[in-house]
């Protein structure tokens, strides 16, 4: 017999099993938005970045030197495994 006032008893609702049949997915990693706007791959695979230098006193820069300024270059071998883990779906 219930009791005035009180919630009837119920059954918790059924969890799904959190392991899933085979294997175990791995966390996906989380990529460095800052520098994936920095950085672009070539279809070689490697990476590029953009020039330095070309975003304020331009007045006394010659056009030669702005020109080739837009042009990106390749990132130093030394510095690639660093990017690319910072940036690991580019």
């Amino acid at each position: 017999m219930r009791r005035r006032g009180s919630a009837p008893k119920t059954t918790p609702p059924r969890r799904r099993p959190t392991a899933r049949r085979g294997k175990a997915k791995v966390p996906k990693i989380k990529t460095r938005r800052g520098a994936a706007k920095r950085f672009g791959k070539t279809g070689g695979g490697k990476l590029r970045r953009s020039k330095t230098n070309k975003r304020h006193i331009l007045t006394k820069k010659s056009s030669k030197r702005k020109r080739h300024l837009r042009q990106r270059a390749d990132v130093h071998p030394v510095d690639a495994p660093r990017i690319r883990k910072t940036v690991p779906y580019l």
